[in-house]
């Protein structure tokens, strides 16, 4: 009888043990580049490389609502109903660690220069600064629902989405330094050093749904002009020759030269909200139709298919 009981109680601490275990998921090499589709309307992300081929699918239990690299081969996810913060090593497949954070998670950024992350919460209206480890540097109390980030040399540009002002703020002790107006709602944001400007997108209020870029000075913060990208530009990316913006409202793809000129465009996708650079391909994200379109010199090579709510992408080049 003792020896049943000490089987059962022996038995009921591996399952227990096994229950505590942390999940891992398919390693990718380090030396491997890829592209990483994070959807989110059954959280999961997709590896994929530049021929097409799937190189490994991580599910999620969590309802993650976004992520981003940390470096070159660490994953930060994050989500906006969620209390933590969790950070994967990608050549394991390992989770490196968690951290607490409070409810209302909007966006992360990672600034590889200073190697630090930072949070944008809805709930709290802040903006707090980590280093790679997950330690806590700075914190700062910003305009409404703070999201869309960005940064150069010494200084964070963060959109406050439900307000009308643009906050500047210096990276080190994130004390705000100026306050721009800019239009409710908007979001996506690009900066480009060879105009010294800084490019911002947006959804737009109510009936009135905006259709176009603005282009602010980097520095003053003055308005130079709007491009026309109807609707609803809100996903924007900065190459080393143009600027690729998506307009879900009208599933259009702009291919735009820095001084605002549209080189040319076309529709893709169903309703996209991302676009990115993977190596010769522009890649844009569907998050109805679940799929990745690979365009090269303006022609759709191939498709994907993805997890459900194709919503950010990730992309790590290695030389």
């Amino acid at each position: 009888m003792k020896k049943w009981a000490f089987f059962i109680f022996s038995l009921l601490q591996i399952i227990w043990l096994a229950g505590c275990a942390e999940k891992s998921y398919e390693p990718i090499e380090r030396e491997r580049s890829f592209i990483a589709s994070l959807n989110i309307q059954e959280p999961s992300l997709d590896f994929i490389d530049e021929d097409g081929n799937m190189l490994a699918t991580w599910l999620f239990d969590k309802a993650y609502s976004g992520a981003i690299l940390l470096g070159d081969d660490q994953v930060l996810l994050y989500g906006h109903q969620l209390n933590n913060i969790d950070v994967y090593t990608i050549s394991t497949g390992e989770k490196l660690y968690s951290k607490k954070v409070e409810i209302g998670t909007t966006n992360v950024y990672y600034d590889d220069n200073i190697k630090q992350f930072f949070i944008t919460n809805s709930k709290t209206n802040t903006v707090t600064s980590f280093d790679q480890e997950g330690n806590q540097l700075a914190s700062q109390q910003l305009g409404n629902y703070p999201m869309s980030m960005t940064s150069y040399r010494d200084k964070l540009y963060v959109i406050n989405f439900k307000d009308t002002k643009l906050s500047v703020l210096n990276m080190k002790d994130l004390k705000i330094e100026q306050e721009w107006p800019i239009q409710k709602s908007a979001h996506g944001i690009a900066v480009l050093e060879e105009t010294h400007e800084l490019w911002v997108g947006g959804h737009g209020e109510g009936s009135k749904p905006n259709s176009s870029v603005k282009k602010y000075d980097l520095t003053t913060g003055q308005l130079h002009g709007e491009i026309d990208m109807p609707l609803m530009p809100v996903g924007l990316k900065k190459t080393k020759d143009a600027v690729l913006v998506v307009s879900h409202g009208h599933n259009e793809l702009y291919v735009a030269d820095f001084d605002g000129h549209i080189k040319w465009q076309q529709e893709v996708g169903a309703n996209p909200f991302v676009v990115d650079q993977f190596k010769d391909y522009i890649v844009v994200a569907g998050y109805d139709d679940h799929t990745l379109y690979f365009i090269k010199d303006g022609q759709k090579e191939k498709t994907v298919d993805v997890g459900k709510g194709a919503f950010q992408l990730l992309v790590r080049e290695e030389q």
